[in-house]
């Protein structure tokens, strides 16, 4: 049985005060939460000072973004050993503002998924189409095509440590969602594709989440599917009633 996971990308949201309170209006109601695991990105500059807020707690911590290499004149990039340093367990790969804001390729995604792996952080690697891909009849394609080359040479075992995000990209932030039954669809061709890259156990194993306008109205429909293992919440994380709303109907 994969056991659900919610996990709040803050992305580059609030100031400090804001990201102690939010995360202090977690803990406390997280202890109450069965079945279920939450991990809060904020922003890195916050990351200390949230730690400092869940440690010892049931809510994880996050990054939202590291670079592959160990240390060395990369300006402005974050480490895996920095992220542990600060008591990251968890870090988001590949999402979707990476890809095409930042024009992220796979082969770099890839190199980061490896790197957090061997750090023994947990990558949440992400993974979605764009509307016109959607319209276009490629969302199958795309999604084969970002996840062989995202998690290229991957053993069964590294796999298993992973995370998958689908993220339709046209439903990230717009208030459109996919339908629990497009969801479904997606994910289960994902599970389908993991059968066929490994085994039908690696596929059992690995937790795959939907991300888009994910909210409490719409989570137990959305999170219901077999094939859905949780949900990578971006706006809706930044109110801790609506996150463990959601939250609550995974369990």
């Amino acid at each position: 049985m994969r056991r659900p996971l919610i996990a709040g990308n803050w992305k580059m949201n609030l100031d400090r005060a804001q990201a102690v309170e939010l995360a202090k209006s977690l803990v406390a109601p997280a202890a109450g939460l069965s079945g279920v695991d939450l991990v809060v990105c904020p922003p890195n500059v916050y990351l200390d000072a949230v730690a400092g807020v869940v440690r010892g707690s049931k809510v994880g911590l996050g990054a939202q973004n590291m670079y592959y290499e160990k240390s060395g004149a990369f300006t402005g990039e974050t480490s895996t050993d920095m992220l542990k340093d600060v008591g990251c367990q968890w870090v988001i790969l590949g999402h979707s503002e990476r890809r095409n804001i930042f024009h992220e390729s796979d082969g770099e995604i890839n190199k980061k998924t490896l790197a957090a792996l061997a750090a023994g952080l947990i990558p949440i690697v992400c993974v979605g189409e764009l509307l016109a891909e959607r319209e276009e009849g490629r969302t199958a394609e795309v999604i084969r095509t970002q996840f062989d080359g995202s998690l290229a040479g991957l053993s069964a075992e590294q796999l298993t440590k992973a995370v998958i995000a689908y993220e339709p990209v046209w439903a990230i932030g717009t208030g459109r969602v996919a339908s629990p039954e497009q969801a479904e669809e997606v994910h289960a061709d994902l599970r389908k594709l993991i059968e066929r890259r490994y085994n039908a156990a690696t596929a059992q194993s690995v937790r795959i989440l939907y991300g888009g306008s994910v909210k409490p109205s719409n989570a137990k429909e959305l999170l219901g599917q077999p094939d859905v293992d949780g949900a990578l919440v971006g706006g809706a994380s930044l109110k801790a009633a609506d996150f463990l709303g959601i939250a609550a109907g995974a369990t």
